[in-house]
């Protein structure tokens, strides 16, 4: 696929994800990373741009570049924002009451402590629903319960083979008795990655994945 091709393809689904304001979104392509430049009205817009580039046939790499820039209606005083966020990290199950959120100029930083890292990511997407927010810096620690017995090795490379959606054959998985797990090779696509990376997470005792996994079409 040629640049102006995945370029083309890219500003198409922009422009079909109906959750995005593509108007003030610039395209670039080069050897498979696509870059997102310009303006949206909030961070949800940011994320969902990416997000849907990364679907794309061809794309490797997204660089979002994207500026948020609130409209004044949006702009909220830093004391009721967090009001806001904090009220909705409480009423989701899946985010823990360990987790606390600051902000400062628009930009929420989630603290405290995870089990688990999708609670964590949970977390930082519903914080970034929140209309006024810019940005979320995610920095909860992730304290990891033991893992079960048994090599976590086999446990992920059992749970990628499971996944419809993955071919676990290319995807190489080293794992240490501290909880860290490194990805290596290569996957068809990003939904393929997130995958991979999705199921290495969910593995009882990982508190760290170090993702090296390339998209090779």
């Amino acid at each position: 696929m040629t640049d102006n091709q995945l370029r083309s393809d890219a500003q198409e689904e922009l422009r079909w994800e109906p959750r995005v304001d593509d108007t003030s979104i610039a395209v670039s392509a080069a050897d498979g990373v696509v870059t997102l430049r310009g303006t949206v009205g909030n961070f949800r817009d940011k994320r969902e741009a990416a997000n849907a580039v990364k679907r794309v046939y061809g794309t490797k790499r997204v660089e979002n570049e994207l500026e948020v820039r609130l409209l004044n209606a949006d702009r909220r005083a830093d004391a009721d924002l967090r009001g806001d966020v904090l009220q909705a990290l409480i009423l989701d199950s899946f985010v823990p009451s360990t987790i606390d959120a600051k902000v400062d100029d628009g930009v929420v930083t989630l603290s405290g402590t995870a089990h688990l890292h999708f609670e964590s990511d949970e977390a930082e997407q519903v914080a970034g629903n929140i209309t006024g927010v810019i940005r979320v810096d995610n920095q909860v620690e992730l304290i990891a319960p033991p893992p079960l017995e048994g090599d976590v090795r086999d446990s992920i490379k059992r749970a990628m083979e499971r996944d419809a959606k993955l071919d676990a054959e290319g995807v190489h998985i080293e794992s240490a008795d501290d909880g860290k797990v490194k990805l290596t090779g290569s996957v068809r696509s990003w939904a393929e990655r997130d995958a991979a990376v999705g199921a290495a997470w969910a593995a009882p005792g990982v508190n760290f994945v170090d993702d090296h996994l390339s998209v090779a079409y």
